[in-house]
């Protein structure tokens, strides 16, 4: 019994010595100190942000050309992508037949003058009756007309460009068959000097397009309407900018869009019949409250953010975005000028986390502030 006592009291002690030490620990875990995170005073600021709608390009001018006569093309005078001004020959038809045709109508026509001009003494000496020399001037009416007609098909086979311009895709080479008749054109000459951007809105996109544009009517919208951009097929901007010019002003039942065509200056030709891209409509946002993305946080469909509350308490606030402009959100509701917002480390807190808050500046973590806006 002696021998248990002599273990006991030393154990004592020892259970004790880290009863004390644990709770020292406990104690030091608990004076940690909270750590660091950057926070910054919400402001309004002023942001432009771009719809962007797809659109498809056409010259200024663009003429079909076409036969204007039946024959097969004999020769082709011109290329794709040639300049060419108006008047100038593209297409040449085969034109013997009509030649044929035409001396044979000349013919008739010297016939019927022939028969005029051997009835007019006799109708003067009251020889014949009157009636058969109008009835020979009818005929010799006729034949001209024939002429005349075979005349315009020999012309007609010469295929003369419309305007000037550029020639398109030659859906026709010599030996074709051709007349007024075909589905599809010989060629297309345009004029891209200028060019059309044609692209559509739906309902709700063409209210909030004429609620940005300042006027009493659509015309002055239109005109009063900031300059709008072009970003090509290869995703770069178009060095020229463009000006709405005309809208249907009315829903189309069919597609639910109002359709808008827009013109930019092509001085270099870049751009031509049939070329794609996007339009970009410049939106502003004056005195809007914007936050870097990377201070928010998505959970259950809600876009999140830390808030900065009493006694250095974070707190979780939903806001609503009203729009994305590159690394930015563009807040509706849920936030104001008297917040303070976490910018950065919002994944290693829960709410209810006490911080230490230090002051950063807002305008560098939303840079760059990008003008891409997307639905």
């Amino acid at each position: 019994m002696k021998t248990n006592k002599l273990y006991i009291v030393p154990l004592l002690t020892l259970l004790v010595v880290l009863g004390c030490a644990d709770n020292k620990g406990n104690q030091q875990v608990a004076q940690a100190p909270p750590a660091s995170f950057p926070v910054a005073q919400i402001q309004h600021k002023t942001v432009t942000g771009y719809q962007e709608y797809p659109t498809t390009i056409e010259g200024v001018v663009n003429s079909d050309v076409r036969a204007k006569t039946s024959g097969y093309i004999q020769k082709v005078l011109v290329d794709e992508g040639q300049k060419v001004r108006k008047g100038q020959v593209l297409f040449k038809l085969e034109t013997q037949t009509l030649s044929q045709d035409a001396g044979a109508a000349k013919a008739r026509i010297n016939v019927a003058q022939v028969e005029v001009d051997k009835l007019v003494p006799l109708v003067e000496k009251n020889i014949i009756s009157p009636v058969q020399l109008e009835t020979a001037k009818a005929n010799l009416a006729q034949a001209k007309a024939n002429y005349s007609s075979i005349a315009a098909s020999i012309d007609y086979a010469t295929v003369k460009s419309p305007v000037d311009g550029y020639v398109g895709a030659i859906n026709f080479r010599e030996g074709s068959l051709v007349s007024p008749s075909d589905a599809s054109p010989l060629t297309t000459v345009s004029d891209i000097k200028q060019v059309y951007a044609f692209f559509s809105l739906n309902e709700t996109q063409y209210l909030d397009f004429l609620q940005h544009a300042e006027g009493k009517n659509l015309e002055e919208k239109l005109a009063s309407f900031s300059e709008v951009n072009l970003i090509l097929a290869n995703g770069n901007m178009y060095t020229e900018k463009g000006k709405i010019q005309t809208s249907t002003g009315q829903i189309n039942p069919n597609t639910g869009t109002v359709s808008i065509r827009a013109i930019f200056d092509n001085p270099n030709q870049l751009i031509t019949n049939g070329n794609s891209g996007k339009i970009q409509i410049p939106v502003v946002y004056e005195n809007a409250i914007v936050v870097p993305q990377q201070a928010t946080f998505e959970q259950q469909g809600n876009i999140q953010i830390f808030k900065l509350g009493e006694g250095n308490k974070v707190e979780t606030s939903i806001i609503k975005v009203k729009a994305t402009v590159d690394n930015v959100y563009v807040v509706e509701s849920g936030l104001d000028t008297s917040d303070k917002i976490l910018l950065s480390g919002v994944g290693k807190l829960r709410d209810g986390t006490v911080i230490a808050p230090q002051d950063a500046s807002l305008d560098e973590a939303m840079k760059p502030v990008a003008t891409l806006f997307k639905n």
